[in-house]
């Protein structure tokens, strides 16, 4: 790494919200408009990360572990912008990935929509054995972050195609001039 680039600031866009309210997909979206404006960017889906089942960690643990890595390669590399989507439910959770991304600039946007839209989102996504289980979460984690509060600004997911979503995301944001 360059001293130039050793100086520029470090930003985190992470992008949170329930199950269902369509945090990968506008991840995908916003960074495939900041590779069409040729704005270099890392963009992490942070709960897949975890997708594990071991008994001798805890899976945040590992996840963040994971997460600082993966941060590690693309610092290497030049990159200062990062681009996270994960339902972060706490200030030491907030905080955990800006350890991760060494963030000095951070904006957080929270993706909303109707619970009966989320759960049907929900249903429709995880067809597996804990269907149950994610469709009950939906209003629960919706809850957990009322009260957390993490967020800068919302943005609402419902009934609004996802590239006018990823692009007032990067606008609000500052990422994008709109």
């Amino acid at each position: 790494m360059n001293v130039a680039g050793a100086l520029e600031a470090v930003s985190l866009l992470v992008i949170t919200g329930t199950m269902g309210a369509g945090k990968s997909a506008v991840l995908a979206e916003a960074s495939d408009l900041l590779a069409v404006r040729q704005v270099e960017h890392a963009a992490i889906d942070v709960d897949a990360l975890a997708l594990a089942y071991i008994t001798s960690q805890k899976s945040d643990d590992l996840m963040y572990a994971n997460l600082e890595g993966i941060c590690r390669n693309y610092a290497q590399l030049g990159v200062r912008r990062f681009l996270l989507a994960g339902a972060v439910e706490d200030r030491p959770e907030l905080e955990r990935c800006r350890l991760a991304t060494s963030a000095t600039a951070i904006v957080v946007c929270r993706l909303t929509g109707d619970i009966a839209t989320l759960r049907q989102r929900v249903m429709a996504r995880e067809t597996g054995i804990r269907q149950g289980d994610y469709v009950a979460r939906v209003e629960r984690l919706n809850a957990i972050l009322d009260g957390a509060n993490l967020e800068h600004f919302r943005i609402s997911n419902q009934d609004r195609p996802v590239t006018d979503v990823a692009h007032e995301l990067l606008v609000r944001a500052g990422w994008l001039s709109g």
